[in-house]
């Protein structure tokens, strides 16, 4: 595993600025997706976008999970392929 890589998603997680995982979280889930960087990427952010609202005491704070999820979006992986019909 190349150390770009776990810098790449870090900075694209926004690790530094919302820590969420450690480093061999990241480095487990990376193993996880076969090294496909972006499908680890589109990984981490779909758990990361749990519901993270907090209330205590008539206080709360906001919800990340949609800013999460739209971030995600970016790396999911999609099919392209194309479909034979029978014969």
């Amino acid at each position: 595993m190349a150390t770009a890589d776990l810098e790449r998603i870090k900075i694209i997680i926004r690790e530094e600025d919302i820590p969420f995982f450690t480093e061999d979280e990241i480095i487990f889930y990376l193993e996880e997706n076969n090294g496909n960087v972006n499908a680890t990427i589109y990984q981490c952010l779909i758990i990361k976008s749990e519901d993270s609202t907090i209330a205590v005491s008539g206080l709360s704070t906001a919800d990340s999970s949609g800013y999460f999820k739209r971030l995600a979006s970016r790396y999911k992986v999609r099919n392209s392929g194309i479909l034979l019909g029978g014969e």
